[in-house]
């Protein structure tokens, strides 16, 4: 297939009616595992729950064990 002016043609010159494929390539980096993404987001999100149980402190005068129990 031949692809001229934006639009696709068959190897007999006939119009294809399909959109332009795009270009294919292969990412060889790792995404999984202890990736730097991966830390910085599992420590970030520990934070978050650091600090919200810490608020949750302060609002109800209870730690988490307490605040559970009243429920």
């Amino acid at each position: 297939m031949a692809t001229t002016k934006g639009y696709t043609t068959e190897e007999l010159g006939r119009l294809n009616n399909f959109a332009v494929e795009p270009r294919m390539y292969v990412d060889d980096s790792v995404q999984a595992g202890f990736t730097e993404y991966a830390e910085k987001l599992n420590g970030r999100l520990a934070m978050i729950g650091f600090v919200s149980l810490l608020a949750l402190e302060a609002v109800t005068g209870h730690g988490i064990v307490g605040f559970l129990t009243s429920l």
